[in-house]
């Protein structure tokens, strides 16, 4: 049968009403669970919030009300309410600028990883039948003028609900808003338009035709023999899943075994990998670095303008513009290793053939000493039990889904555990590696994660939650260090002093300073008050335990 043309004024409202309705549901839920939606008071702010929504995309859609646009236009929006719904119903995430921007960097198999049967239930049910239904409803435009009338009342209409809900609900409104900021990352599809928004406009925000130097006046103290530190980068360690910091469990007993040095209280420069890594390899803190306007070298330029080598190797997505100007290899995809299967790889594929690696650098730079690092896969989720080989499990039974919500949190946890304790061997891997090089160079390593993870804690999992409403377990991080009797002894480096300060603060505001410390780069964006290690090496004259002035 023919199907009636109606007007596009019905499939606005009709197509915002569902996406503000259906699409909500985890705004619903938290709205919930903070008590917001009790008694008469909370009914009328939970259909304040439905109308502040379904206002917005009225406006919205008004505007692209045309022949040629409408259709597409809510189609796209339906899409993206559906992915948006489903990863923050089944996550417990939020869709900020800086999740945007983890989805764009996400490889393949990273999102393989985050495929399930609930994503097509969700977006078969959000979207593909309502957008089946909207592509086969025909609809009676009429004339360029009367489709301008039509988008401009639309806009209007809008508008004029969107203004009256706020002015009625506003002390509520702005009190909720105010105490509970994830709220405003929840509206659904708005978020998602919005971080979509920010992110693209930031190229034109910052300056990238102007790389801004650092450290051009970096040298190197001259050692009696060359250093050799490994830099490994843990990925969604949770410091307080490792037993070396007091974890119940037996995650960590190769480093325990290797008497490692670990400070307890560091915490992370962001809540993702593309936030906290070029922020932690940077000489400026995280308040300086997130009001950058221009592109900045960083910690890799300054170590080898100073007449080091350096090396990256990669077995994540990318080192998100920090190695760019240096040597680098990603080992990810080297299906000979085998470590690797399915074009993903354990991370011990980095020590496979690492020597022959290093041969192939400039041997003037190795010989003044060399600053390799280590880009782990870690823990990287939610397909926690991807990362450890059968043999290495301890802790069963795991969650081998990554509909993490379907699996019980003990399950969760045993899963993401096991990846603890692999990174554990893989660590203590590196270090045997390194011992077989002290004939060369005095030796150490520095490990340090670039954020922590959610284990189902308040129904949240994973990490990137805005840095200033994320959970502790997603910014608190392990630091760990070993060095050798040489590297000791080269450097004065108290490991009594250390010790006694594994629960001092630090953050990764440390991390570009400490580095240059530990290798005796000698730079004026060097600051001694945020290394460290500067308190317990001979060079400062005294051992003091306190936190940095």
């Amino acid at each position: 049968m023919r199907q009636r043309a109606v007007s596009p004024f019905w499939l606005v409202c009709v197509a915002a009403g569902w996406m503000a309705a259906a699409g909500n549901l985890a705004l619903w839920r938290k709205m919930s669970s903070l008590g917001l939606l009790a008694g008469l008071q909370g009914g009328l702010f939970a259909l304040a919030m439905l109308l502040i929504v379904w206002a917005s995309l009225v406006v919205l859609l008004g505007v692209f009300a045309w022949r040629i646009t409408l259709k597409p236009v809510v189609i796209v929006l339906l899409g993206v309410a559906a992915v948006a719904s489903h990863f923050m119903l089944g996550y417990g995430v939020v869709i900020d600028p800086g999740m945007i921007t983890n989805a764009l960097q996400t490889d393949r198999h990273e999102a393989g990883d985050l495929f399930s049967g609930q994503l097509l239930l969700a977006v078969g049910g959000l979207a593909l039948l309502p957008a089946w239904l909207v592509w086969r409803q025909p609809l009676e435009y009429g004339p360029l003028r009367r489709q301008l009338l039509q988008g401009l009342l639309l806009a209007l209409l809008g508008v004029v609900v969107l203004g009256a809900v706020v002015l009625a609900s506003f002390q509520t409104l702005a009190a909720s808003m105010r105490n509970h900021k994830e709220l405003r990352y929840l509206l659904n599809p708005l978020a998602s338009l919005y971080s979509i928004g920010r992110v693209a406009a930031r190229p034109w925000q910052r300056d990238s035709s102007t790389l801004v130097t650092v450290g051009l006046d970096a040298h190197l103290a001259t050692p009696a023999r060359p250093a050799l530190l490994l830099l490994v980068l843990g990925e969604t360690a949770r410091s307080g899943n490792f037993s070396v910091n007091g974890y119940p469990r037996q995650t960590t007993p190769e480093l325990e075994h290797e008497q490692v040095l670990s400070f307890r209280n560091a915490w992370s420069c962001g809540t993702s990998t593309a936030a906290s890594l070029p922020c932690m390899f940077s000489d400026l803190t995280q308040e300086h670095f997130d009001g950058r306007t221009s592109e900045y070298e960083g910690l890799m330029d300054v170590l080898q303008r100073a007449g080091l080598a350096v090396l990256w190797l990669d077995n994540q997505s990318g080192c998100k513009g920090v190695c760019d100007r240096i040597p680098a290899l990603k080992t990810a995809a080297d299906a000979r290793s085998r470590f690797c299967s399915g074009g993903e790889c354990l991370d011990e594929v980095m020590l496979d053939g690492v020597d022959e690696r290093i041969a192939a650098l400039d041997p003037a730079r190795v010989a003044r000493g060399l600053v390799l690092v280590m880009h782990q896969m870690g823990s990287h989720g939610p397909a926690y039990h991807l990362r450890s080989p059968m043999a290495r499990k301890r802790f069963l039974p795991e969650c081998n889904s990554p509909a993490l919500q379907d699996c019980d949190q003990a399950s969760v946890v045993n899963a993401y555990d096991n990846s603890i304790a692999y990174t554990d061997h893989f660590l203590g891997e590196a270090i045997a590696w390194l011992k077989r090089q002290e004939s060369r160079a005095d030796t150490a390593m520095i490990y340090v994660s670039d954020h922590g993870e959610s284990l189902g804690e308040g129904n949240l999992y994973l990490h990137g939650m805005p840095y200033a409403i994320a959970p502790d377990v997603q910014k608190r991080v392990p630091w760990v260090t070993w060095v050798s009797t040489g590297f000791r002894q080269a450097t004065g480096l108290s490991v009594h002093c250390l010790r006694a300060a594994q629960d001092m603060k630090i953050s990764h505001d440390s991390y570009f300073h400490s580095v240059l410390g530990m290798m005796g780069v000698r730079t004026s964006a060097y600051r001694p008050a945020l290394d460290a290690y500067a308190r317990c090496r001979g060079d400062t004259g005294e051992f003091a335990i306190g936190p940095p002035s």
